[in-house]
């Protein structure tokens, strides 16, 4: 078992502390809006479907940026890309602070938000395209517990709303987004990881099997990590009556065993293999949803949640162990993808939850939809293995000691 300083020598950490930063920082302000729920909600009189609709855009948008963006990636460099989509948000946090007044004004900031969304396939192909595939799960992991940045949203938000206003956060957001944005420019180095490819080649990862069976896999594990993260503040707010900034720390708690948690994952997915941990954090989640359906006490739903945000965070690292396996030669473009798909299953939770809450009086019919899906995706993930397994990968999900040449080679979905 390799040491975590022989796995460091093997990259080059000072770029994958640079995508780390980048997608922590990114995350961050993608969910200010989530974070900030309950103040916009009260501001603007909102209903529980207004408030999910709100939660979810930037969601939305930041799903369907992702793609664009890994693509462009492809052709400028990560690094490149990295900058200019940080260079953007410093001016939508501008827009925020000095032009929202009103509710479609919060829709139009949703869309901005999702703008910082679109960072997830850059910054873990970024951060991981220096180590070779043993080590791709763990440096993936690393990389991708950017999500943490839904802590700091969570943890900082709510009380400067409380002191300056919602509004203000987005100005503090769009200073403190330059701290990445010199770093990246400092520390990272593009990795030689890319192959000259055409277009098609780019973009094949959308015509294959494979690739739409990782994104059915990522709607329950990052879709739940962020749909839920998203709205726990508002849940926990209506739910239980809590203070708007004890909603925010509890959804703090939830959120920082997922971003942790992320890390393990992808280091276990390099030893045991992706599928195996995979199958295990799918049926804990499934157990997690179906417990809260019960409307336990605040104390016990607020360890359900941590159990079952760690499960997501876990099945974030493991999948994305086995991209770069799959994908050797464009893991920006099929993350960006993979991670477009799961995102949209994050935009789809919060207003499944506030439907949900509006139509039946609480949201025990949104946790049993999600528990229901995970299970779906868990047996289908029993069958797909079967074909993956000596083809591109080893036994249980491992990365194989010496890859065939036909695993690189992507083949079109037939009828």
């Amino acid at each position: 078992m390799a040491s975590f300083k022989t796995v460091m020598k093997s990259g080059h950490p000072p770029t994958l502390f640079a995508a780390f930063l980048y997608f922590d920082f990114c995350f961050a302000i993608w969910v200010l809006n989530g974070a900030m729920g309950p103040f916009i909600t009260e501001t603007y009189k909102l209903t529980p479907a207004q408030t999910g609709f709100m939660i979810s855009l930037p969601i939305l948008a930041g799903a369907i940026m992702r793609f664009p963006l890994g693509v462009l990636a492809q052709y400028i460099g990560r690094k490149n890309a990295a900058i200019t989509e940080m260079g953007i948000i410093v001016l939508a946090m501008a827009y925020g602070f000095f032009a929202v007044s009103s509710y479609n004004d919060v829709l139009a900031m949703g869309v901005l938000l999702g703008i910082a969304g679109a960072s997830f396939g850059v910054a873990l192909s970024l951060g991981s395209g220096w180590f070779p595939p043993e080590h791709k799960g763990l440096a993936m992991g690393i990389a991708g517990a950017g999500n943490s940045g839904t802590v700091l949203a969570v943890l900082f938000a709510p009380p400067l709303a409380q002191m300056y206003g919602w509004q203000a956060v987005y100005g503090f957001a769009g200073v403190v987004m330059l701290v990445p944005l010199v770093v990246m420019i400092l520390l990272a180095k593009e990795p030689p990881d890319l192959h000259g490819q055409s277009f098609k080649e780019h973009i094949s990862c959308l015509f294959t099997k494979d690739g739409w069976a990782f994104s059915l896999i990522y709607v329950i594990t990052f879709g739940g990590f962020i749909g839920l993260s998203n709205f726990l503040p508002t849940f926990f707010y209506e739910q239980f009556s809590v203070t708007k900034v004890e909603a925010g720390r509890l959804t703090m708690l939830a959120a920082l065993m997922g971003s942790g948690i992320r890390i393990v994952g992808g280091y276990f997915a390099d030893k045991l293999g992706g599928v195996a941990v995979l199958s295990v954090v799918l049926l804990a989640a499934v157990a997690a949803f179906l417990a809260l359906t019960a409307n336990p006490s605040l104390a016990m739903t607020t360890i359900l949640f941590m159990f079952c945000f760690a499960a997501l965070g876990a099945g974030n690292g493991a999948l994305f162990q086995l991209v770069p396996l799959r994908w050797p030669n464009n893991t920006a473009v099929a993350g960006s993808m993979i991670g477009e798909i799961g995102a949209l299953g994050g935009a789809i939770l919060p207003n499944v939850m506030g439907l949900s809450k509006q139509y039946t009086g609480h949201f025990a019919t949104g946790f049993v939809i999600y528990a229901v899906f995970a299970a779906v995706v868990l047996g289908c993930l029993a069958l797909w293995q079967r074909n993956w397994v000596g083809s591109w990968v080893g036994p249980r999900g491992k990365a194989l000691s010496a890859p065939a040449e036909e695993n690189t080679k992507l083949q079109p979905v037939t009828a």
